[in-house]
């Protein structure tokens, strides 16, 4: 197996942690992925950095009795590219939700645009840039102050 392949699957792996961490209303964890980068999205002006801003960008995430938003975000169309200890990737999401009074139904679709590092061997987000293309029903999912523009 070469390196090349070992980093694509690692930082694969790291885009998808994200998506299994915010289906499991691990809010915490999904901050936590974001400690040494910027996080923000093409419909608002700010830009979040670090664990704790990270955190406060998740704050309008509706969670239910179980713990979780009720959701699954599935990604698909992951290219990544490599450059000598950095690294960006693009890739789809689409995120589906199913909530007692709703039924199951696509919320959101829309691009991720990330960059990393690897740093002491290990790959980290640099940067995600959410880019929410197609909008669904969004308020089972997000406090309206938070909603996409």
């Amino acid at each position: 197996m070469t390196n090349d392949f070992r980093d694509i699957e690692a930082i694969k792996a790291l885009i998808h942690e994200y998506a299994f961490r915010l289906d499991a209303g691990d809010l915490d964890g999904v901050a936590a992925l974001f400690e040494h980068a910027e996080l923000g999205a093409s419909v608002r002006p700010e830009r979040m950095r670090g664990t704790e801003e990270a955190r406060g960008y998740y704050r309008g995430v509706i969670l239910y009795d179980d713990g979780t938003p009720r959701t699954m975000h599935c990604i698909t169309n992951v290219t990544v590219d490599l450059d000598d200890g950095h690294a960006s990737a693009r890739s789809y999401f689409t995120v589906i939700q199913s909530v007692d009074d709703f039924g199951l139904h696509p919320i959101i679709a829309g691009r991720y645009r990330d960059q990393f590092e690897r740093v002491d061997g290990a790959w980290r987000f640099t940067e995600r840039i959410i880019h929410p293309d197609l909008l669904g029903d969004l308020s089972r999912h997000m406090r309206p102050n938070w909603m996409p523009r």
